[in-house]
């Protein structure tokens, strides 16, 4: 009998990709059952991957090319995607993605972290170039970020001038922020007509012991002398500008997400408004089963991560859900799902999974085709 089938993974970080993951998981499940139809729906969070995955699952989406200010001053070709109009955005909606602009993976492997130096121009820059195509609605992720610098090198590229007690504008990235005096965000470019979305899955203040510096610093070279420098060159931006620091979401992607709140973005919650944009709920309910996953499954994925929302979806539609990741945690909570499939385990061990993951991936979309076809 046929079936449809959704595949709705994240990226498998620091190794494939969301819609390279869906490809290699519909590949395995073709293997053993090549009758039903498969829907591909790549998700993301806001943090790498979020342009793919709207450019994979959205019908008539186009990539568009960028040349931008990486976040170490070399360009960078970097690309964002614009959805077709609707009702609600007649010019389009542009999905631009902090991660293939300003984002950690640009620093190399392993990454050149650079607390200080590193900066979110490129990001701004693509922002600035979906507003002159003239969408309707921004939808940003601010995920995978390399700076701490407030969203200030963002903000420039949009318009605002950030400057120091001689006038002269501050150096990019952090070390800027040591310097800052005067933060003038009167020129910055106006809102689009639809507001701007901007997607995370992160919720701490931008300051203290919860904020940017103190968690993400050391992520991005930050040490532990450090950290109390990037904080104050942080609240030196926060009392120049009109904004709550304290925030939700505010300390996202090295202080960004405050940035926007001071352009005048909306911040949600990343998983469950990509799925929202992508029409999952539409899907799930057209399907016979589902298939999600990550990296790493474990006890604090049930925390608005993309299996924990995917799964929910299909329980809210009474569809059997089925799970895959590259490790399944002992702490994880899996009895909400079907089947479950470890690409550690199916591998042999993690490092033979990440070695080949797409080959894995294809092996774990076999399996679960197998195990719930006897279900």
């Amino acid at each position: 009998m046929a079936h449809t089938v959704v595949i709705a993974p994240d990226s498998f970080k620091g190794t494939i990709g969301a819609a390279a993951a869906a490809e290699a998981l519909a590949a395995g499940w073709r293997r053993q059952r090549p009758d039903g139809e498969l829907r591909l729906m790549p998700m993301a969070d806001g943090g790498e991957g979020t342009v793919d995955a709207f450019a994979a699952a959205v019908p008539g989406a186009r990539r568009m090319p960028v040349t931008v200010t990486g976040p170490e001053d070399a360009p960078v070709e970097a690309s964002w995607v614009l959805l077709p109009a609707t009702p609600d955005a007649p010019h389009g909606t542009a999905v631009v993605e902090l991660a293939n602009t300003s984002g950690i993976e640009l620093l190399g492997t392993p990454p050149r972290l650079r607390a200080f130096d590193a900066h979110t121009r490129g990001f701004g820059e693509a922002i600035a170039d979906a507003l002159a195509h003239g969408v309707s609605c921004l939808v940003l992720g601010i995920g995978s970020s390399s700076s701490t610098d407030g969203g200030t090198g963002m903000l420039t590229a949009l318009g605002a001038r950030f400057t120091d007690a001689a006038a002269r504008p501050v150096a990019g990235g952090a070390r800027g922020l040591g310097t800052l005096t005067a933060a003038d965000v009167s020129g910055l470019s106006p809102l689009p007509s639809g507001g701007v979305t901007v997607l995370s899955d992160v919720t701490n203040p931008l300051l203290g012991p919860r904020g940017a510096a103190a968690i993400f610093g050391p992520q991005k070279g930050a040490g532990h002398e450090d950290i109390a420098v990037l904080d104050a060159g942080l609240a030196r931006l926060a009392a120049l500008v009109d904004a709550d620091p304290e925030a939700a979401g505010a300390g996202a992607a090295g202080g960004t997400g405050f940035g926007l709140l001071v352009w005048g973005a909306r911040l949600v919650p990343g998983s469950a408004a990509v799925a929202e944009l992508v029409g999952l709920d539409a899907a799930v309910a057209a399907a016979s089963v589902v298939v999600t996953g990550e990296g790493s499954y474990d006890g604090q994925s049930a925390a608005g991560k993309v299996p924990a929302h995917v799964g929910a979806v299909a329980a809210a539609a009474d569809v059997p859900v089925a799970l895959v990741a590259g490790r399944i945690a002992a702490d994880a909570d899996t009895s909400g799902f079907a089947a479950t499939a470890s690409l550690t385990e199916l591998a042999g061990s993690g490092e033979a999974a990440m070695a080949d993951t797409a080959r894995w991936l294809e092996e774990a979309g076999a399996r679960l085709a197998r195990e719930l076809a006897r279900g």
